[in-house]
């Protein structure tokens, strides 16, 4: 494998030289061994070998959100886990992000779970005062529309 033969696009699907890559046990090793640098440039590090990859915005993408005991997210790489609420954020065409696996990714909310994310959103009518109140705090999603 040669640097950029691997491709996700926005939606979290992933290619190599084009063709859809649908193994869910591939994606999973890839997942496992994905790391990112300090130029923010994804690649994956497995048996001594780096391969960069060509990404269109985020490796993960969110798929799903759950309401519970606490926010739950579920994740591309089939992972779930508690929606970090101090990490939402609202980027370039509205699009929702948050911060995961401890903070060491960001991941892009796909249209579907940012319409059940939605359902929990409130506003105090001001500009830019949009936050989800959860366990008695407010917890206010930032704008960086850049």
């Amino acid at each position: 494998m040669t640097d950029k033969d691997i491709a996700i696009d926005k939606e979290g699907i992933w290619y190599y030289r084009g063709a859809h890559m649908f193994r869910k046990d591939i994606l999973c090793i890839f997942f496992e061994h994905l790391k990112i640098d300090e130029d923010g440039k994804y690649f994956i590090e497995l048996n001594g070998e780096i391969c960069y990859l060509d990404v269109e915005d985020t490796a993960f993408v969110v798929t799903a959100v759950y309401e519970e005991d606490q926010i739950l997210i579920l994740l591309s790489d089939d992972s779930l886990e508690p929606l970090a609420l101090s990490s939402l954020r609202v980027g370039k065409d509205n699009v929702m992000y948050c911060t995961i696996k401890g903070g060491r990714f960001v991941a892009r909310f796909t249209r579907k779970a940012y319409y059940q994310l939605a359902q929990m959103i409130e506003t105090d009518g001001t500009e830019n005062s949009f936050f989800i109140r959860f366990d008695g705090c407010k917890y206010y999603i930032t704008t960086n529309n850049q």
